[in-house]
């Protein structure tokens, strides 16, 4: 069918811009001359060429000039509105009219129908941006996203404007076609109409209420003329507004139809939603990250003159806590007693993790009487007996301190097992210290055990995870004391790290990929004779 191009040399680009269907025109040197208002939207968001005709159209409209000859339909796959058909209508003075075709499914690019009629196309694009939107929990890329893709489908330019701390807003704008930019200002929101109630979640005031030259201009992207259509519309969260999302077009890209305001608070809602979720998933993460640091077992190092090493691995890898437990308190002078202490919660996981916590924060407040061991589990048994938990957890105090070359370890097991220690020949021996387990019985009772560590010698405390560890040929065969100690004979006179490293790669590679429970070791050692004795205790890092 013929195409007439007689209303455009009468009435030129208003004819055009009025269009209800993607319309351009391309002077003799490929340049744009009028455009309809989704053309300009697709070939802007179709890979921008020169004077805003993308490339594979500017090679197309300059063969047709040289050829003479009125040429195929020119089909090309943009990356947003997909398969696109371009017929070109020449005229006599070189310049042509290409029509546009694109496919449904893209109705961000074309004009909202005035009778309301979107037609299922705007649910399809509209689902395929939530889906975007809901592919992070960052909230600076859910930010990022809302503001490229409000710009890319719904006009010239976007700024998505969150809460900052105090009187300062969060600004995240975005060109169409460009990156978006990150901006922290302090501006007043009652500049913009319509903004500072859009932050309180109020409905959006309609376009056509705001004056486009009353906006400021540390709201409008850098690249982009005052003067055209605003709108603002709020983010609505869970419960509490998300921020506010502000479109813009640039000077003569016509007013917001009601269709694309409808469509814009539809796609808000969901852009508020999804960051709504990121900013209570970063949130809770960071909650979770600061009391996770409370109950991991902290990095021991060397201390008043003593090794000290620890490891600790949960039932459950993914898991970094659990019910196993490890602590040092030093001495608050170099000559004093520092107090280490290894145990085990009844239970795994979080639960058994926050109980962890209460029994190494009592224990904390009872090192001033730390010095008789008794009266300390006795303190902690009452506790345990009075909380409303119903866990009870066994471990073994030791106080360490040096003397000369020596190191004097006085402990005390509550219903754990005794720590083992590894003389300088080789030999394993246990403590003769046992005691009844705390939180089940009226009054705690233990035996104290003192052991003399000559230099390389080295006391091992460790929970049962070690070993009731199954695995071996048939997979269900406890790792066992006998292992443990055969295990510590070959460890005589290392590190006290490489001896916690080598528990751990034996137990690892007995239990393979077997179930196990928690399992928690620390080693206190005498240092060799030669080594720099260090004077002065530190907390150490949190692992």
């Amino acid at each position: 069918m013929a195409v007439s191009t007689s209303p455009t040399t009468t009435t030129g680009g208003e004819f055009l811009a009025a269009s209800p269907y993607p319309v351009a025109v391309l002077g003799p040197d490929g340049a744009l001359l009028h455009a309809s208002h989704s053309a300009r939207r697709l070939l802007t968001g179709s890979g921008g060429g020169p004077a805003g005709v993308p490339h594979w159209l500017r090679r197309a409209h300059l063969g047709l000039a040289a050829d003479g000859a009125r040429p195929d339909t020119v089909r090309h796959t943009d990356p947003v509105a997909g398969p696109v058909e371009a017929h070109p209508s020449p005229r006599p003075d070189g310049s042509a009219v290409w029509w546009f075709v694109v496919p449904e499914g893209c109705a961000g690019l074309l004009p909202r129908q005035a009778d309301g009629g979107g037609g299922p196309c705007d649910w399809e694009l509209l689902t395929r941006l939530s889906g975007l939107l809901l592919s992070s929990l960052n909230v600076d890329r859910i930010l990022e996203t809302a503001a490229r893709q409000t710009a890319l489908h719904l006009a010239d330019a976007a700024v998505v404007v969150a809460p900052g701390s105090g009187r300062t807003l969060r600004l995240v704008g975005c060109l169409r076609g460009g990156d978006p930019a990150h901006t922290q200002l302090r501006a007043d929101p009652a500049e913009v109409p319509g903004l500072a109630e859009a932050l309180q979640g109020f409905p959006p005031v309609p376009s056509r209420w705001i004056d486009p030259d009353a906006v400021p201009g540390w709201l409008v992207p850098a690249g982009l003329d005052r003067g055209g259509a605003v709108l603002v519309t709020p983010l609505p969260g869970h419960g509490v507004p998300a921020g506010a999302l502000v479109l813009l077009r640039a000077p003569g890209g016509g007013p917001f139809g009601t269709e694309e305001e409808v469509f814009a608070r539809m796609f808000a809602a969901r852009a508020g939603a999804a960051v709504s979720a990121a900013v209570m998933y970063s949130e809770q993460a960071a909650v979770t990250d600061l009391l996770m640091r409370e109950l991991l077992p902290p990095a021991l190092e060397h201390l008043n003159g003593v090794d000290f090493a620890g490891g600790y691995r949960a039932s459950v890898d993914r898991d970094r806590i659990g019910g196993d437990f490890y602590d040092v308190h030093p001495a608050a002078d170099p000559d004093g007693e520092t107090l280490a202490l290894l145990g085990d919660v009844s239970g795994k996981g979080l639960e058994a993790a926050v109980m962890t916590g209460k029994v190494r924060n009592t224990l904390h407040a009872l090192l001033p009487l730390a010095d008789d061991h008794g009266r300390v589990l006795n303190l902690l048994n009452r506790a345990l007996l009075t909380s409303h938990h119903t866990r009870f957890a066994s471990l073994v105090l030791a106080s360490v301190r040096r003397e000369d070359d020596r190191v004097r370890v006085r402990l005390s097991a509550a219903g754990h097992p005794a720590p083992m220690v590894v003389r300088a020949d080789g030999r394993v021996t246990d403590s003769t210290t046992l005691g009844s387990i705390v939180g089940v019985l009226p009054e705690a009772t233990t035996r104290t055990d003192t052991v003399l560590l000559d230099p390389g010698e080295a006391c091992v405390l460790y929970s049962d995870g070690i070993t009731e560890a199954k695995g071996g040929p048939t997979g269900r065969e406890q790792f066992g004391d006998h292992r443990l100690r055969q295990a510590l004979a070959q460890c005589a006179g290392m590190p006290a790290e490489a001896i916690v490293e080598r528990i751990q790669m034996l137990a690892a590679q007995w239990l393979r990929e077997g179930r196990h429970d928690d399992m928690a070791v620390m080693v206190i050692a005498a240092p060799p004779r030669g080594h720099l004795a260090v004077t002065g205790g530190r907390r150490g890092r949190t692992a």
